[in-house]
């Protein structure tokens, strides 16, 4: 039996990667986004989606409900959508700042959490995977918020584990580093891309996490790291 894969931030880099790496293996594909287009009912085969915008705890639980509605239950949550944003010294740090990576990285794990696991617990059966950062193991300057914001991902993933483990639940993330996005390659001209991961291998791992070949990974914060 195929999987049923719901994916956040499915419309980025690395979005498109882990939707092609699941569609690989024939799993049948929902993806949520801000601003996506949602698929009408009979629309022709291929991803189911759905919009929402995952800071708002509604939207997500009723684009959830027309996931579960549509494909008739979800095996796999891979939350990816997040981001990243320099800020302000932490005693210069604006609410708007803080609000914004604070709900970005960690509030939409929460909702998706919310609206995805009990579907979950009702089949006893289910896997999750996080997308935090190997950036926020350690603070840096103007880093604050988006330290603790991503820092917050392991911890929520590691909680998320312990409650959920016993219940036919796995719950993991991998920490990337740089990851090779047009964007990034703009943003660090003069840097080394080969050394950075690409979204296809980050993408590969975490089909693994979501994979019977990962059933005895629980509660792990696994470093993808390419060559940097």
């Amino acid at each position: 039996m195929s999987q049923v894969v719901l994916i956040t931030g499915a419309s980025g880099n690395l979005g498109r990667a882990v939707a092609a790496a699941f569609e690989g293996q024939g799993a049948s594909l929902a993806l949520l986004g801000h601003g996506a287009t949602p698929s009408a009912d009979g629309a022709a085969p291929g991803p189911l989606r759905v919009a929402a915008d995952l800071r708002d705890a509604a939207g997500v639980q009723a684009a959830v409900d027309e996931v579960v509605r549509r494909l008739g239950r979800i095996d796999v949550l891979c939350n990816l959508a997040g981001g990243f944003r320099m800020g302000e010294a932490v005693h210069e740090t604006s609410d708007a700042t803080w609000d914004f990576l604070l709900d970005l990285n960690a509030r939409s794990i929460v909702h998706t959490a919310r609206a995805v696991v009990p579907h979950m617990l009702a089949a006893g059966r289910g896997c999750i995977v996080n997308v935090g950062a190997a950036g926020a193991a350690k603070g840096g300057a103007t880093m604050g918020a988006y330290a603790a914001s991503k820092s917050a991902v392991a911890r929520l993933t590691e909680s998320m584990s312990a409650e959920l483990r016993e219940r036919g639940i796995r719950v993991n993330c991998v920490l990337p580093t740089i990851i090779d996005t047009p964007e990034n390659r703009a943003a660090m001209p003069q840097a080394d891309p080969a050394r950075w991961v690409a979204p296809a291998d980050l993408a590969n791992v975490i089909a693994f996490l979501a994979s019977d070949a990962a059933r005895a990974v629980h509660g792990a914060s696994l470093p993808v790291s390419g060559l940097s």
